[in-house]
């Protein structure tokens, strides 16, 4: 199938939509470079609190938990107040979460401050994603998530290779009050030069009706297999780059495998130039060829969870570098394959269920980082630190959400042409 045409009534996109969409994209940036900024310091807050494996993933876990369980609402608060207001609150909160971790003196604070973190951070995907519909053509939707998620993982990269150093230099409270600064300055920016959509192209508005709209909107947004199929992909692709760059991977390569915290840094930020390459690659073959989606997300299961079995089996007692290359290489092409799963959740609904589809289907991934980081936690206090038996989970829930993706795939197609076919009749009969 090629990629949609434009349809009547699409935003004209341009130097201005460009502009517009980096003011807020930039939120979104800073908000990953927070989420992540513990990934990077998981050694450094085990000592400082004096924590064990399982506390120390409570930090990720209770983030993304607070996340997750907020998507559904942020989509149904952009869907009814825009992306300027929900974005101002995100950043807001996310800034005054990182300051607070800065200065936690004690593991229940510094919980506290993750948990706010998380709510600011929850707000900010779901609207770049609707920023990006009102102001750029439907044709253009692939592209521009990817995108999205290529500048969220410059974030990433700013964590490792910023935050990690200040950091070690000049130590936990000026590096993470440091950072908050970015918060104040893309907030500035925001409430300055952002606009929800271009003139002449205002959503139509639609009355607010309380509890049963909330259902409504919920209800309907399920109800297409579309936006279920897309939570299934998220849900199978993201956790394994997530796990690893946000908690784990740095303590693996370090204790388990050997490597200096430097070298496993590097490690790390190959993982997040491996997704920035890779994204730009699955949004233009995504969108010149829209039925490319789903071969896409199944072939990055599959190379993830070969190649993980390739390190977890390896002989020996660590993995040749090569093949811990090849690892981090490959867990690049998560999170762009778990873009993809909104291209299944955007042509299933119509624009003003947007938030809200978007929000279900961003739960998917968020949730099996939650349950893998905790798992994982818990196998490594149950074994004594063994990491081979604890990532080995990663392979339960890839195999869960594959069944569901297979499950879902007939009828999602199915429902999706069908549409396809609705919107062309719709635009024959546009008049002139």
């Amino acid at each position: 199938m090629s990629s949609p045409a434009t349809l009547p009534g699409d935003p004209p996109g341009g130097r201005r939509a460009i502009a517009v969409w980096s003011v807020g994209v930039s939120v979104y940036c800073v908000a990953v470079i927070f989420r992540t900024s513990l990934g990077v310091a998981g050694l450094d807050a085990a000592d400082r609190f004096h924590i064990n494996a399982s506390a120390l993933a409570t930090f990720s876990i209770l983030q993304l938990l607070v996340y997750a369980g907020m998507q559904i609402p942020v989509g149904l608060l952009v869907d009814r107040l825009g992306t300027k207001k929900v974005l101002t609150i995100g950043a807001v909160l996310f800034t005054a979460g990182q300051l607070g971790f800065a200065f936690s003196p004690s593991y229940g604070m510094a919980l506290a401050s993750r948990a706010l973190l998380g709510c600011g951070d929850a707000m900010t995907f779901i609207s770049i994603l609707r920023l990006g519909t009102r102001w750029f053509p439907a044709r253009r939707g692939p592209l521009v998530a990817q995108l999205a998620g290529l500048v969220g993982m410059g974030g990433n990269l700013v964590s490792t290779l910023v935050i990690a150093r200040l950091l070690h230099g000049v130590g936990w409270t000026a590096a993470f009050a440091g950072s908050a600064g970015a918060g104040v300055v893309v907030l500035v920016l925001m409430l300055l030069f952002l606009k929800d959509h271009p003139e002449g192209h205002e959503p139509e508005p639609f009355p607010h009706q309380g509890a049963p709209y909330v259902r409504r909107q919920i209800a309907a947004s399920w109800r297409e297999p579309g936006t279920r199929l897309g939570m299934w992909v998220h849900f199978t692709t993201q956790f394994p780059a997530m796990v690893f760059l946000l908690l784990w991977g740095l303590p693996f390569l370090v204790e388990a495998e050997g490597l200096s915290p430097a070298s496993a840094g590097d490690l790390l930020t190959l993982v997040v130039l491996s997704n920035m390459v890779v994204g730009l690659v699955y949004g233009q073959i995504v969108a010149r060829h829209h039925a490319a989606r789903l071969p896409l997300a199944l072939g990055t299961v599959a190379a993830t969870a070969v190649v993980w079995a390739g390190v977890l089996v390896c002989p020996g007692e660590y993995a040749p570098t090569w093949v811990l290359v090849v690892l981090c290489t490959v867990l690049g092409a998560c999170g762009p394959a778990s873009m993809l799963g909104f291209d299944f959740a955007r042509p299933a609904n119509p624009p003003e269920r947007q938030g809200t589809a978007s929000g279900i289907t961003n739960m998917g991934g968020f949730v099996a980082s939650m349950i893998t980081l905790l798992a994982i936690g818990v196998l490594l206090d149950a074994t004594g630190g063994s990491y081979r038996l604890a990532f080995s989970v990663v392979f339960v829930l890839q195999a869960v959400g594959l069944s569901q993706i297979f499950r879902l795939r007939k009828q999602a197609a199915r429902r999706e042409r069908e549409r396809l076919v609705a919107s062309r009749v719709e635009t024959v009969h546009v008049p002139a």
